[in-house]
Parts: C-alpha cells; sequence; structure tokens
C-alpha cells in the first residue's frame, strides 16, 4: 500500500528533431555546491531535467516572485533553444503552516470551517497565481504538481527513509536525522553545531536532537489533514520537493535544480539530504540560485510596507517593461526595485520598441528568409547574434545579451541615416535576428496598441504635413503633429528630410 510505485522511465529520452552541430563553446553554469563555474554535462539534444520551487499559495504573488519565474523561463527557454530536450517542473506548495493561519483568518471572516477555509485559501491563491503568470506573458512549467495531490507518495517516501534508518516517528510525527549523513551541510556551507546553536526547542519537542526536522506533523486543531500509518497528519515543507522532483521528472539526479538564494538553508539542503539518504545519489549535478529583490535596499516584507505585488507593477507598466528591469542585473546578483529604475527601464524598452516598428513597416511583409543568402549584410549581424550567445553561454549571462541587442538597434538606427551598401539586406537580418533573441527573453516588443487610423490614412497626413512645411505654413503642420500625437501616432522627422511614424 505504502510502496513507492513505477516512475517513468525518462532517463535518456531524445527528441526527434535533428540538431544542428554549431561551433559555439559548451555552456557554463555557476554551481552553488562548488562555488564556481562548471561546464554543462549535456549536450544537446540531449535531456535536461530542471527541477525549481514555485510559489506558497497563502497570499497575491510580489516581484521578487515574478523574478524568480522569469529567470528560470529564460534559462529553460534558452536551453531549448540551444537544442536541448528540457523539462521543467515546478511545485505549488498548497499545504503550509502560513496557508493554515490565513485560512484561520478567512475562517473566521467567513463563518466557515478550518477546511473550508483552508480549500477557499489554496484554491483563490492558485487562481490568481495563474492569472498573474497569464499577465507577465510567461507559460507553465510543463508540469506543476500540487503538494496535496501527492500525499500518498509523500508518505511512501518516508516509510522508505524510516525503514533506512534516516527517519523515526514519535507520537505522530515524524522527523529526519540529519547527523546519520556524512556530508549534511555540503550545500549551505552550515555544520551541523552551527545549525544546533541556532535552533530553538520547544519544550515538549518529540526530537531526539534539536537538528532533526519534520518530515510529517501531527494533526492540530481541526487544521487539514491526511490518513497515515502514524496517524492524521500532513507534510513538512522540505518532503514534498524530494518526492515530486523525483517522482514527475523519474530521475534520482535531476540536472538542474532552482530557487532564491533565501532557499538554500534549510529548505535545499534538507530536501538534499532527505533524497540522497534514500536513493545513494547525488540530487542534483547542477544547483542555480538567483539573488534576492530589495526596495529602497531593504529586504521587500509586508510588515515594513514595502511590499509590492506584480499587480501593482502591470497596472503602471507593461510586463515586457518589467522583465527588462530584470535583464538589467545578473540572475545571480540582488536587485533593487524603485519606481525610478521602472522609467529607466521603459525608456531602455522604448529604444528596441521604436526600432522593430520602423523594420515592421518597412520589412513586416517581406518573406525574409528568401533574400538573405550570405554576403557581407548577414555576416554583419551574425556577430551580434554570436556575441548574444556567447553570453548567455557563460552563467546565463542576460545583461550582456542584452546589451547585445542595444548594440544591434544602434547598428540599425545608424543604418536608416545611411547609404551603406547592404542596408536593406543588413536591416532585413537583424529585424529577424532582434524578434529571434527577444522572443529568449519574452519580449512581446511588436504587439503592442493599434492605430484608430489606418496606415494609409496616417500616410496621406503626413504627405499633407510635409506639403504644409514646404509652403511655410507651419500653423497647420503644427496641426497636423497635434491630431496625430492626441490619438497616439508619434511622428518624427530625420536629418534626410524624410518623416517616420510609431504608435506611442
Amino acid at each position: 500500500m505504502w510502496g513507492l510505485g513505477k516512475r517513468p522511465n525518462l532517463e535518456g529520452r531524445r527528441t526527434k528533431k535533428h540538431h544542428k552541430k554549431d561551433n559555439f563553446m559548451t555552456i557554463k553554469i555557476y554551481n552553488s555546491q562548488t562555488s564556481k563555474k562548471e561546464e554543462f554535462n549535456r549536450k544537446p539534444p540531449e535531456k535536461v531535467n530542471m527541477y525549481t520551487c514555485g510559489v506558497t499559495v497563502y497570499d497575491a504573488c510580489h516581484i521578487g516572485h515574478a523574478r524568480s519565474l522569469y529567470v528560470f523561463q529564460v534559462m529553460r527557454r534558452y536551453l531549448k533553444f540551444r537544442g536541448y530536450d528540457i523539462t521543467l517542473v515546478r511545485n505549488i506548495t498548497d499545504v503550509d503552516d502560513k496557508i493554515i493561519n490565513k485560512a484561520r483568518d478567512w475562517a473566521k471572516r467567513d463563518k466557515l470551517s478550518l477546511i473550508e477555509a483552508f480549500d477557499k485559501v489554496r484554491n483563490f491563491y492558485i487562481d490568481d497565481y495563474y492569472d498573474d503568470l497569464k499577465a507577465l506573458g510567461l507559460p507553465k512549467a510543463d508540469i506543476e504538481p500540487r503538494a496535496t495531490e501527492n500525499i500518498k507518495e509523500i508518505i511512501a517516501y518516508i516509510v522508505k527513509l524510516i525503514e533506512k534508518g534516516f527517519a523515526y516517528e514519535k507520537n505522530g510525527n515524524v522527523y529526519f536525522s540529519p547527523r546519520k549523513l556524512d556530508n549534511y551541510g555540503s550545500l549551505s556551507g552550515n555544520s551541523l553545531d552551527e545549525v544546533q546553536e541556532a535552533v530553538k526547542i520547544e519544550a515538549d519537542s518529540d526530537k531526539k536532537d534539536p537538528v532533526d526536522f519534520a518530515l510529517w506533523k501531527k494533526v492540530k486543531e481541526a487544521e487539514p489533514s491526511w490518513d497515515s500509518p502514524w496517524g492524521k497528519g500532513r507534510p513538512g515543507w522540505h518532503i514534498e520537493c524530494s518526492v515530486m522532483s523525483r517522482e514527475y521528472l523519474g530521475v534520482d539526479t535531476l540536472d538542474i535544480h532552482g530557487g532564491g538564494r533565501d532557499l538554500i538553508f534549510p529548505h535545499h539542503e534538507n530536501e538534499k539530504a532527505q533524497s540522497e539518504a534514500l536513493t545513494g545519489k547525488k540530487f542534483a549535478n547542477y544547483w542555480i540560485h538567483h539573488g534576492l529583490l530589495t526596495i529602497n535596499a531593504q529586504k521587500m516584507a509586508k510588515s515594513a510596507g514595502n511590499f509590492v505585488t506584480i499587480k501593482d507593477v502591470l497596472k503602471k507598466y507593461p510586463a515586457d517593461i518589467l522583465k527588462i528591469f530584470y535583464l538589467q542585473a545578473h540572475y545571480s546578483s540582488s536587485i533593487d526595485f524603485s519606481w525610478e529604475k521602472m522609467e529607466e527601464a521603459k525608456k531602455a524598452y522604448e529604444r528596441i520598441r521604436i526600432l522593430l516598428e520602423k523594420l515592421e513597416k518597412k520589412y513586416g511583409n517581406k518573406d525574409v528568409t528568401k533574400v538573405i543568402s550570405g554576403g557581407t549584410g548577414e555576416e554583419v549581424m551574425l556577430a551580434f547574434y554570436n556575441r548574444f550567445i556567447e553570453s548567455m553561454d557563460d552563467d546565463f549571462n542576460m545583461p550582456k545579451g542584452l546589451a547585445v541587442l542595444f548594440d544591434m538597434v544602434s547598428r540599425c538606427n545608424k543604418l536608416f541615416e545611411s547609404d551603406e551598401e547592404y542596408k536593406d539586406l543588413m536591416l532585413r537580418d537583424a529585424f529577424e535576428k532582434i524578434k529571434k533573441l527577444a522572443n529568449i527573453f519574452e519580449l512581446t516588443f511588436l504587439k503592442q496598441k493599434t492605430s484608430s487610423l489606418p496606415d494609409e490614412q496616417i500616410e496621406e497626413k503626413i504627405a499633407l504635413r510635409l506639403k504644409y512645411k514646404k509652403d511655410r505654413d507651419f500653423k497647420s503642420a503644427d496641426g497636423i503633429r497635434d491630431e496625430l500625437q492626441n490619438i497616439g501616432i508619434i511622428i518624427e522627422d530625420t536629418k534626410g528630410g524624410k518623416t517616420t511614424w510609431r504608435i506611442s
């Protein structure tokens, strides 16, 4: 009844698509386990298993959550771009002390039982999380399992840990014994002596050792609970990730495990300990941790009054601008949020968007692939393209990749004003390459507002404005400019005497 059951055999699966070999360097990843960059030991089109810790559904997602969701999606997108067959699993923690505490508040407010309020809280915030994900323009992970859907598998895992001597039961609670492992602390650098000094243990605790942590918690005060060999209760926080990563990726050793730096200890350290105790194998080859998000150099917290939700930001800015803000710092670094920095990100965003709109107008209806067949024009933009890949191959260096996009924008803006040979060839090629690279960053520049006027009428008004200017009737010319601006059309006069327009 409590057996672990069969897991899917995904090890070594290959894609059916033919992968064209390239000459780029091997991807390097900074591994938190070893504190250094290491060459990624998979080659396209090999299977890559990736697990990241997801949201705990007791409140609205904030912009720190959004950063985590975004940077791991960019990594996932880039690995696919480089030819890997990647599967991403991201869990949802839907049973936890914080969720139960929120349920107590809702039960009192809405006159519900604690169980009814618990279901209401977690379902509400799961829906809210998916609304935020959609608003950010980010896809779901390939699999997003919930802890409450895997209780049977969690219990089976705990049973095995007890059988192996790494865990024990006392009064309906089950605890894991880190001292049974030789390498506990190898991820976080925390020794068990340091952990013991930091732990405050309750007088009535059933733990044999202060450093032991809960795998299963005995039910309290009508809390949500499930039947188990040790009585009614619920899983601890750490065990769910050990179980679900193995259950849904079908391997004992993950290629990549990701999460925020704040999860290294105790969550990831304990997750690693449980997993390696059960299997006797390395839990993850690469640990990737992103830096935290602060606000005005302070840790984001509701108690400090500096808690900014995803919805707060998206009321003021498109998701693309928030992504540009994230891209300006390396994923492993902390990043400080302010509305002033969002304005700076908006200006940077506009530089690329304005260029792409120009390129869309000029080349959007042409099949570029039939025009570009090599030569000097293509080679110029290929150099930028290669620089982008080299940047991303170096530990997913997104700021350097973004800088390449801006360099391409600058080159294209100069080309528009020049009479260079291969000008059209280079601009057409740049249009395709910028869109492709922006897609890796989940940026959607061209998906903007449309004008209330057809393009033909806009062009007619611009032609009339030029006639007024030629006739030195500047008042009428300015009137057309203001009329177009009022409906969101920005017109710009170039040095060469031409006029271009864009939607604001």
